[in-house]
């Protein structure tokens, strides 16, 4: 806002920065930003954390992003500093995520030049971004920052890109930081009542209606939403990856019929493709393609969501209803008059047993001794992790594994990198869900890697312990990226350049400052994940684990005659 006092433009976006809610910020120092960080270190309300690389410092601002609902920040020099949030930024837009990326650029006098650490950042960072905005005046620092955090802020959400010249960030201007107001993004409202009416008397027709929960269902407003709706009507359920966690355990075993994604052979699956309507609610295809859950294009569909839907061949719906996907779904709750029971469905009954029906396969597993299985990893897991404790799962068959077979009650309480399935989100994500707690590290964080995603950010080990972090972080060790070995063996008969090893991650840790555990056989299951569960700080523990059955999951596909 118009100040009669100057205020420095590094002070300026610290000031913008806090008045938009953020309380942590993550970024690496550099000459082109070093105003700022000296701003940041004497602002008593945000905590700067320094990272150990620019591409981890955007995962940690998105998964802020995610959790809260704030854009979360990160902050890099110029060059290089700059390049390495390409993946991070990506990730965040696709996905979902808001977040702000202040990067610094040379002086203006030097723009036209080849001279130290230029490079076109808005043009390398503007595809990766939903805006990318250069502030090229003093005035415009206030105006810019805020326009990015409403950008961010704005369904779909994702993240926006700053760039300030060195010599900008050491100026002044009269045009201060915003108030806290204005960086909220405007509400939207539900779609007209006479299409709110349509869906409902398609509802109330339907034999088998399906809710379809999707990334930007997530939400907790939404998820809020969905729960009253479920309350009044209880209508059979699907999450994509990125949804779960959206319905409770009390409702759970009356409409859930589990997690899809990836490969078209879970019980969700085959619930949509006997579904006669089906309601997707922020779904986006990035998360699992309609060619691949909808393979004929005929699935009677209606499409919820805060934009127009991506109209193919195979996502073709009747309806559109745009808006707030919160009181779209409060608008239909009140609009239905009647929704088939699932529970006095016999083919839902049956879906019912069988998404729970592995776990009477735990049981037969043998405790006493060779690598341990997924499935009873995840099984022991589940019995030792609170509704309210945050998962963070990184990409590889770890994460197909978590997302199919983990059960969450509460919002994005469980994460995955779903939309652009980035490598090396586990650890970064955790640190971020640690330092949004209140007071900070306060409440135990697990995550979740394989032994290659785990590579890909095992430098932010030394931030999570120098940060004093509550983190148990699980590494699936097989030496290899098997996600992408047992597609090979598929395709090919074979596998070729996905074989790692060489590593004892549990000295890693201890190197770092944490603890290490190694999980060597079936018989230390119990044992080591309640030690290491139980330690307070950082600790890390190897498991050996049994990947010879990855290829059940891809296995017993759908075919697309099913209808």
């Amino acid at each position: 806002m118009a100040s009669k006092d100057e205020q420095q433009v590094a002070e300026i976006i610290v000031n913008s920065i806090y008045n938009a809610g953020v309380k942590v910020v993550y970024g690496i120092p550099g000459a082109k930003v070093d105003a700022i960080f000296d701003k940041l270190h004497d602002h008593p309300e945000v905590r700067l954390i320094v990272c150990r690389h620019e591409q981890n410092a955007a995962f940690m601002a998105a998964a802020t992003g995610r959790i809260t609902g704030t854009p979360g920040v990160c902050i890099a020099t110029s060059g290089p500093g700059a390049g390495n949030l390409t993946t991070g930024l990506v990730t965040a837009t696709t996905e979902g995520d808001p977040v702000v990326a202040i990067v610094g650029s040379v002086p203006r006098l030097l723009s036209t030049k080849h001279t130290h650490q230029s490079m076109k950042a808005l043009e390398i960072l503007s595809p990766t971004a939903k805006s990318a905005t250069g502030i090229e005046v003093e005035d415009q620092a206030a105006e810019v920052v805020l326009a990015a955090f409403r950008t961010a802020s704005t369904s779909p959400k994702g993240s926006c890109v700053v760039s300030i010249p060195m010599d900008v960030a050491g100026g002044k201007s009269k045009i201060t930081a915003f108030p806290s107001p204005a960086f909220r993004a405007p509400l939207y409202g539900p779609a007209p009542t006479s299409e709110i009416e349509k869906v409902a008397a398609m509802i109330d027709r339907a034999t088998l209606p399906v809710l379809f929960l999707g990334q930007r269902a997530s939400s907790a407003i939404v998820v809020g939403a969905v729960r009253q709706f479920l309350d009044r009507h209880p209508i059979a359920v699907v999450e994509t990856f990125q949804a779960a966690g959206a319905i409770p355990e009390s409702q759970a075993q009356h409409v859930f019929f589990g997690r899809v994604g990836l490969f078209r052979n879970q019980t969700g699956d085959r619930l949509l493709s006997k579904s006669d309507l089906v309601i997707t609610l922020g779904y986006d295809p990035t998360e699992y393609d309609a060619f691949a859950w909808n393979p004929n294009g005929d699935i009677n569909l209606v499409h919820v969501d805060y934009t127009s839907c991506d109209y193919g061949a195979y996502y073709h719906p009747q309806v559109e209803l745009l808006g707030s996907v919160r009181e779209n779904i409060l608008a239909l709750g009140s609009a239905v008059k009647h929704v088939a029971d699932p529970a006095k469905h016999d083919f839902c009954q049956s879906l019912s047993k069988e998404l729970v029906s592995w776990q009477d396969q735990v049981k037969d597993f043998k405790s006493d001794g060779g690598l341990v299985h997924p499935l009873q990893f995840i099984s022991a897991l589940q019995k030792r992790v609170p509704k309210d404790t945050t998962v963070t799962v990184d990409v590889g068959t770890v994460y197909i594994y978590m997302m199919r077979y983990f059960f969450a009650y509460e919002p994005r309480r469980l994460l995955c990198s779903n939309g652009q399935q980035t490598l090396g989100v586990g650890m970064p994500w955790a640190i971020a869900a640690s330092m949004i707690q209140d007071p900070p590290c306060s409440e135990k964080v697990i995550s979740l890697s394989g032994d290659g995603g785990f590579m890909f950010s095992s430098q932010e080990l030394s931030t999570a312990v120098q940060q004093g972090c509550n983190i148990t972080h699980f590494i699936w060790n097989d030496e290899a990226y098997n996600m992408v070995e047992f597609q090979e063996e598929m395709k090919y008969g074979r596998s070729s350049g996905i074989h790692l090893g060489g590593v004892d991650f549990a000295k890693l840790a201890e190197a770092f400052g944490g603890r290490g555990f190694n999980m060597n056989d079936a018989s230390q299951i119990d044992a080591v994940m309640d030690e290491a569960l139980a330690h307070k700080g950082v600790s890390l523990v190897n498991v050996r684990i049994d990947y010879s059955h990855a290829r059940d999951l891809a296995a017993n596909l759908i075919k697309d005659s099913v209808g």
